[in-house]
C-alpha cells in the first residue's frame, strides 16, 4: 500500500514538472512574438504615469525616511551641544570668579607692600545688617592675630571699620556706616577735620565742619589720625581713606557745616580685608605713658627720662585758695 502511494506522489510531482516545462517553453515561444512584444510595450507604455508616479512616492517617502533619520541625528548632535555649551559656560563663569577673586586679592597684596603697618588679610564670611547693627564676621581671628579695637581695610586702603569681637577662628568689625561709628575725618583739600558718623542707607554725616570752610563735591576725606593731650592716639591711623563728598549742607547762621559722604568700600559687597594689627589707638600702654618731668620736693636733681626716652609733661598746677579766702 505504501508502495502504491509513493509511486501516485511520483507520477504527480512528474507530472507538474512536466506541465511546468511546457508553460515555460510556451511563455518563451510568445516572448519573442512580435504581436506579443507590442502588447507588452503598449501595457508598459500606459501603466508607465502610475510607475512615475509610484517611483515619486518611493523617493518622498525615502527622503522624509531619509530626513526623519537627519533630524533624530541633528537633535541628538543638538543635545550633545548644548550640555557642552552648558559645561564651557560654568567653567567660563568659574574662571571668572577666579580672575575676579585673584584682583581683589592682588590689590590687597599691593596694599599690603605698600603699608607701614604689619596686617592679616581675612575673608568676609557673614553679614549683620538691620536697621540697629553693621557689621560682618570675618574668618581669622584671635588665632591669626586679630585682637579687639584692631582696624580693618579695604582694598585701596578704604577704612572699613574695627574689630569689636575675637574668637580664636572669628571676628566680628563694626562698620564705619554703623550708627555707633564715629571717625575723625580731615578734608584732603583744606585739611579741616569733623566727625564722621554712619547712619542708615550707608551715607556717612560729617559733623562739626568749620563754616569758613568750603567743601568741594567729590572731595576725599581721610582719617586724621589726630593725637591728643596725654599722649592718646586716635583709634585709626592717619591717611586711611574714608569716602567722598556727595553733598554739603550749610546753615547762614550756624558756626559748622554738614557734608555728606559716600564710602570709598563698598561695604556692602565686601568679600575681603586687610586687618591691622600692630597700630595700637587709645590708651597707651603704662609704660608709654607720659613721664612726669616734675622734680621731687627739695631734690635738685634735674627730671630724667625713664628707659624708652618717653616724652614727659608738665602738670597742670592745683588751683590754691587765695590768701584773702583764708578765714
Amino acid at each position: 500500500m505504501t508502495e502504491i502511494l509513493a509511486n501516485r506522489t511520483a507520477r504527480r510531482r512528474g507530472i507538474a514538472f512536466t506541465i511546468l516545462v511546457a508553460v515555460t517553453l510556451l511563455l518563451m515561444a510568445f516572448s519573442s512574438n512580435p504581436a506579443v512584444l507590442e502588447f507588452q510595450r503598449g501595457v508598459s507604455f500606459a501603466f508607465r504615469p502610475i510607475q512615475g508616479a509610484l517611483d515619486e512616492i518611493a523617493g518622498a517617502a525615502a527622503r522624509a525616511a531619509g530626513a526623519i533619520g537627519e533630524i533624530d541625528r541633528l537633535r541628538t548632535d543638538n543635545t550633545a551641544l548644548r550640555d557642552e555649551n552648558d559645561r564651557l559656560r560654568a567653567e567660563n563663569a568659574r574662571l571668572e570668579e577666579i580672575r575676579r577673586e585673584n584682583a581683589l586679592l592682588t590689590g590687597l597684596l599691593q596694599l599690603r607692600n605698600g603699608f607701614e603697618y604689619e596686617t592679616v588679610a581675612a575673608q568676609v564670611i557673614a553679614r549683620e545688617s538691620s536697621e540697629f547693627r553693621r557689621l560682618v564676621t570675618l574668618d581669622r581671628g584671635t588665632d591669626g592675630g586679630i585682637a579687639i579695637g584692631d582696624v580693618a581695610v579695604a582694598q585701596g586702603g578704604a577704612l572699613v571699620g574695627r574689630v569689636v569681637e575675637a574668637g580664636p577662628n572669628f571676628a566680628r568689625v563694626l562698620l564705619i556706616t554703623d550708627g555707633g561709628s564715629t571717625v575723625i575725618g580731615q578734608l584732603a583739600t583744606s585739611a579741616s577735620t569733623g566727625e564722621v558718623v554712619g547712619q542708615l542707607g550707608g551715607v556717612l554725616i560729617m559733623n562739626q565742619v568749620d563754616s569758613q570752610v568750603r567743601i568741594q563735591l567729590d572731595e576725599e576725606v581721610f582719617t586724621a589720625g589726630i593725637e591728643l593731650s596725654g599722649g592718646i592716639r586716635s583709634p585709626y591711623p592717619k591717611g586711611l581713606l574714608i569716602g567722598q563728598v556727595v553733598d554739603v549742607r550749610r546753615d547762614a547762621n550756624d558756626v559748622v557745616q554738614t557734608a555728606f559722604l559716600l564710602p570709598a568700600a563698598d561695604l556692602d559687597r565686601l568679600e575681603f580685608v586687610l586687618v591691622v594689627t600692630d597700630y595700637e589707638g587709645g590708651i597707651p600702654p603704662v609704660d608709654e605713658l607720659p613721664t612726669d618731668c616734675t622734680p621731687d620736693p627739695g631734690s635738685t636733681d634735674e627730671p630724667t627720662l625713664p628707659d624708652g626716652e618717653q616724652p614727659c609733661f608738665t602738670p597742670t598746677p592745683s588751683p590754691q585758695p587765695s590768701a584773702s579766702a583764708a578765714p
